[in-house]
């Protein structure tokens, strides 16, 4: 008689306590020291509108399904 009740006991402590592990891995965690994004280049706007004019305009339209048509 004794065996059973501890092994319902520890069965129904068990049965418990499966659904409060995965909840436990929900919680938020305390935050560290937030480190700073590196600083972002400058761009250098007369150098990218120099290399916008350096693009060929295109003098035909391309159309890569017109070999499907």
């Amino acid at each position: 008689m004794m065996k059973s009740s501890i092994a319902t006991t520890i069965a129904a402590t068990l049965a418990l306590m499966l659904p409060i592990a995965p909840a436990s891995a929900q919680m938020a965690r305390p935050q560290h020291e937030q480190k700073k994004p590196p600083p972002k280049p400058k761009v250098d706007e007369k150098a990218y509108k120099s290399a916008l004019d350096k693009i060929p305009d295109s003098k035909t339209k391309v159309d890569p399904w017109s070999n499907t048509r």
